[in-house]
């Protein structure tokens, strides 16, 4: 496949970004212990530095991809640029931790916009044959980012104080600004897309998330589970207005009438929401229990998205040519059989084992990532490139906000408000194997919807129609 100029630097510009977003998460996750000495969290509020992060790209995922599709997906993706790397700039400069938690919001937002638009503008620059390769290199800079996320986090934690991982996510975060603006063209939107989408879904989309998230982390007081029972109200009512509005922010039809969307998209949810914890209970796991240094535990926990890095672009291409769905599940069994061996985590676990393991999950979400991005991508028109890669990316970070909410709930019920430095080992290790024996089962049903999705058409079909 030879590439023209326009294509190579749409590919850099799309990889970029998608480097920048992981390598912000996961550089994070390794500071979590300093921030916590810093600013004297408790372990639930400490959570939220990873969950504010997650909230706001979560609520504006949907509405952005739609917003792009109607009014032009390129000028979206600059502006999203522009507020990640002020909020960047802000969060360095936080003197509390409400002050951080409120500055990750706002870089949420910016991260919500370049997550959307990103994919639908590299998907729209090469033929569909070719998608999967395209997206397979993509999904490998996501991979770099939470690779070298840990690494250097632990570097410049250790060296230089966690504010120094937000002055390099600004800095990385204006470089690519530049670059979007000189060579990202302007978008031609056409008269019939000059409508607005459904104003009202968005806001209960927005509000029911909001409630759902901050009441889980209220639970057990009674508010908390009156908010979740609100944020599950609001996202049902979501779904009615969107059935019904003229420009829905999200068309329920593909979810109910498109099988191969509707269920690759479970299939992503329930995978984000089995292993996005991972890292965040291995790099406390590491630090507390093994009493490792930042550096030397993110060292260690490189090992799993190294290996996503390398075999995402293989998957990708492999679901060029073989049915996306044989790959994609056997990927997700290959991380459930990960989640289940860290279910035995003890303070005895060898270095070694841990490792192996991570490597295991990271083989096993190679070959379910690119290929599973690629069926949803190519299981719509491309007048709806926009939407189905909002979709996408709001199913992995909704997956992603569970995963750290299930996280925070065993937390919060086992810890007692406590600070995670004071709680005993063994209390810790007890939570931890709790939570991953959780993951590990709902990571079954994602085998299920991995499966049962149906084929994209030109595959062979062993009988589902998609």
């Amino acid at each position: 496949m030879k590439w023209t100029r326009k294509q190579t630097s749409i590919m850099a510009i799309v990889a970029v970004t998608a480097f920048m977003s992981t390598f912000l998460i996961s550089s994070i996750t390794i500071a979590l212990p300093a921030i916590e000495t810093s600013f004297r969290l408790d372990a639930v509020k400490l959570s939220w530095m990873i969950t504010a992060f997650l909230l706001a790209t979560a609520m504006f995922l949907l509405p952005v991809g739609r917003w792009g599709d109607l009014t032009g997906i390129r000028r979206l993706f600059k502006a999203g640029v522009i507020i990640f790397s002020a909020s960047s700039f802000l969060c360095a400069l936080a003197f509390s931790g409400y002050q951080l938690i409120i500055f990750r919001f706002i870089q949420g937002i910016g991260a919500a916009f370049v997550s959307t638009t990103g994919p639908a503008i590299l998907v729209s620059a090469f033929l569909p044959q070719h998608r999967g390769r395209v997206i397979g290199i993509s999904v490998a800079a996501v991979y770099l980012g939470l690779a070298f996320g840990p690494f250097v986090g632990g570097f410049l934690t250790e060296y230089l104080g966690w504010r120094s991982i937000f002055y390099v996510s600004a800095i990385l975060g204006t470089l690519t600004g530049l670059l979007a603006f000189v060579f990202l063209d302007k978008d031609d939107v056409s008269p019939d897309k000059a409508k607005k989408p459904d104003m009202l879904g968005t806001v209960l989309y927005m509000t029911g998330l909001v409630l759902m998230v901050y009441g889980s982390s209220r639970i057990p007081d009674i508010a908390g589970l009156v908010m979740m029972l609100g944020g599950g109200l609001a996202l049902v009512l979501f779904w009615i207005v969107e059935s019904k509005a003229a420009v829905p922010v999200i068309e329920t039809s593909l979810f109910i009438k498109n099988r191969l969307f509707a269920f690759s998209n479970l299939a992503a949810l329930i995978n984000y929401v089995a292993t996005f914890a991972i890292v965040f209970f291995l790099s406390l796991y590491l630090q507390k229990v093994k009493g490792l240094s930042p550096l030397d535990a993110g060292t260690i926990l490189i090992a799993q998205p190294v290996v996503m890095a390398l075999f995402s672009p293989l998957a990708g291409k492999l679901s060029d040519r073989l049915e996306s769905r044989l790959i994609a599940t056997l990927g997700m069994v290959m991380c459930s059989i990960g989640l289940l061996a860290f279910s035995f985590l003890s303070d005895k676990t060898p270095t070694w084992m841990i490792v192996v393991t991570l490597i295991w999950v990271g083989l096993g979400f190679a070959f379910f990532s690119s290929p599973n991005m690629n069926t949803i991508m190519s299981s719509v028109d491309n007048s709806k490139l926009g939407l189905a890669s909002g979709s996408a990316a709001t199913m992995r970070v909704v997956g992603q906000i569970t995963s750290m909410t299930i996280a925070t709930l065993f937390f919060a019920a086992m810890f007692g408000g406590q600070a995670i430095e004071a709680v005993p080992d063994s209390l810790f290790l007890r939570a931890v194997q709790w939570g991953f024996i959780t993951f590990f089962v709902i990571s079954l049903a994602g085998i299920y919807f991995s499966m049962a999705r149906g084929t994209v058409r030109g595959y062979p079909s062993p009988g589902n129609d998609p």
